[in-house]
């Protein structure tokens, strides 16, 4: 079977690597972004340039999108010369950005009328993963499109599972944003007390990592923010973003989220701070405001 000819609409930190990633497995691309400065390396590898997501519909087999926000997908996908205008019967659409479960289902719903089939799967793992192509992909939709989808996946992921129906992988990658934004103020917490105390910030990375409290996030982003280096792999606002969706998804199906409130508050007081192009490791920086201490090497 010959390979189905991509879409890709979203060409960002993870977009750009995740296409060139697709280029690499030897799939054919075009590619489509709002701001046309970002893809200069990926034409010198071959992908051709759209002009609108309705032109990418129109040319491809299979689209996919990595968007910032749920409004975002919903206007690319569903909008005025959006992905939905260009559909053909069979085709399939798979949104990798991290949207509200509600959004996902509304849009699979759209092109279900079209004789579109969709997956919702967004990713984890960062713009390291992205590169390298390890990504956690959580995929919500019908078994049968996953199987046929799943080449194209394993192409930019290592971990790609089917969650559930439409919508399913969203919902598990709100769970997985809950985990990850834990793992992020713990562990600023940890660094910014034990520097306080006078313990390098260093030797604590080093110290939690080799015990129970080890983590990915700890792993990836200790050493760099004990440098003082917050360029981004994952901006805090998306992560901010990401928790608005959370604590709406929680309210949705009544479920409290004491703690995932505690960390919007944190996520909020960053943005408001001016600091929502930083990694979302740099939450820390609200921490370290309040102790009036710095945990880095590095200031």
């Amino acid at each position: 079977m010959s390979k189905p000819r991509i879409g890709f609409i979203g060409i960002g930190i993870m977009g750009q690597p995740m296409a060139n990633n697709l280029i690499k497995a030897g799939y054919t691309i075009l590619i489509y972004n709002r701001s046309r400065n970002n893809f200069s390396d990926l034409l010198a590898k071959g992908a051709e340039e759209a002009f609108s997501p309705k032109e990418i519909a129109e040319k491809s087999d299979l689209v996919i999108t990595m968007l910032p926000d749920s409004p975002d997908v919903e206007t690319v996908a569903l909008g005025k010369n959006g992905i939905i205008e260009g559909v053909s019967k069979g085709m399939i659409y798979i949104d990798m950005s991290s949207i509200a479960p509600a959004s996902a289902l509304k849009i699979s719903q759209a092109m279900s009328l079209k004789g579109v089939d969709c997956l919702d799967a967004p990713v984890s793992g960062g713009d390291v993963g992205a590169i390298n192509a390890t990504l956690s992909i959580m995929v919500g939709g019908n078994e049968k499109i996953f199987k046929q989808a799943k080449p194209v996946l394993e192409a930019m992921g290592k971990t790609i599972t089917l969650c559930g129906p439409n919508g399913a992988g969203q919902t598990v990658k709100a769970c997985n944003q809950i985990q990850v934004a834990m793992n992020f103020v713990g562990m600023s917490e940890a660094l910014v007390l034990g520097t306080k105390a006078g313990v390098d910030p260093a030797i604590i990375v080093e110290v939690l990592s080799g015990g129970y409290a080890q983590s990915r996030v700890m792993d990836v982003r200790g050493p760099r923010i004990v440098q003082g280096d917050f360029s981004p792999g994952f901006k805090s606002r998306f992560h901010y973003k990401d928790l608005n969706i959370i604590l709406q998804t929680g309210k949705d199906y009544e479920v409290p989220l004491p703690a995932s409130t505690l960390v919007h508050g944190l996520f909020e007081a960053m943005i408001t701070a001016g600091r929502g192009d930083l990694d979302h490791s740099g939450v820390i920086t609200v921490l370290e405001d309040m102790a009036k201490t710095k945990a880095r090497t590095k200031n």
